[in-house]
């Protein structure tokens, strides 16, 4: 917001440079300053796994999606970009689709596996493992065969109720495909193995690391709307599961203390009264 007042000048006079630094999930970082005087904008982010999102095409993505406005990246960061107040749109809608642009900055950078997988597929043609390591200790690997794309999560629990929790919430998913209303979804599978497709990888050796398979046809990565919404909503996964474990545990925690006021309100009523002339009575000697 403080952004888009700066564009529209309604930045209070004391507020000429904004110096923002701001966390996202996954290790995310991202750094924003600007000067009403100067009239610029500058957004830089940081993330883990950016040299390989190069390697699978980043940069083609990033360039389409804001060729006219990136920029050397500011030290300590992977990518920048600046605007100018001269070269915002005219109209407030082409502005706010400019804002929007902008805030997908890391769906666009994971975008390129993707949309490298798809692209082969829909040609018949398959492509080497690419592995996204987003997280310290976790993966994303997606690939193409000639019929489908697989997108492989490797996600560790580091809590035994984590653990519990999230074998519940992966099995569910598995399971959740036999319903006759989502029977067209991706068919997910859970194992505390790797896949077979992952065996030639050096993988992290480790109980508390757990693999999330989705297995993608054609129908879910449709060229337009559909490809869009796939992208955006697949590397949304692991965070999806993590936050619906730690609401569950929240919520059972709730329950646990409800429970424990519950029955130390039974022991009160049931705690006996002593009488009043069974009290032994002293005096001071």
């Amino acid at each position: 917001m403080k952004t888009v007042n700066f564009y529209h000048g309604h930045t209070d006079e004391k507020s000429d440079n904004i110096t923002e630094e701001l966390a996202d999930l996954d290790g995310v970082k991202y750094h924003l300053t600007s000067s009403k005087k100067e009239g610029y904008v500058v957004l830089s982010i940081s993330m883990n796994g950016y040299s390989q999102l190069v390697k699978f095409g980043a940069d083609e993505v990033l360039r389409r999606e804001y060729g006219p406005y990136i920029v050397d990246p500011e030290t300590g960061y992977d990518f920048s970009i600046c605007v100018n107040q001269s070269d915002l749109p005219p109209t407030e809608e082409e502005r706010d689709a400019l804002y929007k642009k902008f805030s997908l900055l890391k769906r666009n950078l994971l975008a390129a596996p993707f949309e490298r997988a798809f692209i082969a597929q829909e040609n018949q043609q398959t492509t080497e493992i690419m592995e996204i390591p987003y997280r310290n200790n976790e993966s994303i690997f997606v690939f193409a065969l000639q019929d489908h794309v697989t997108v492989i999560f490797s996600t560790e629990f580091k809590e035994d109720t984590d653990k519990i929790f999230g074998k519940v919430f992966l099995q569910e998913f598995a399971d959740a495909r036999r319903q006759p209303s989502v029977q067209t979804a991706p068919q997910v599978l859970y194992s505390k193995e790797p896949p077979l497709e992952l065996k030639n990888l050096n993988l992290r050796d480790s109980e508390d690391i757990n693999y999330v398979t989705f297995v993608l046809f054609p129908r879910h990565y449709a060229e337009g709307p559909v490809r869009e919404r796939t992208i955006s909503n697949i590397p949304l996964f692991r965070d999806y599961l993590h936050y619906h474990i730690k609401c569950s545990k929240a919520y059972m925690h709730s329950r646990m203390r409800a429970r424990v006021d519950s029955f130390l309100k039974v022991l009160n009523r049931a705690k006996p009264e002593v009488a009043l002339d069974q009290i032994e009575k002293k005096t001071a000697s």
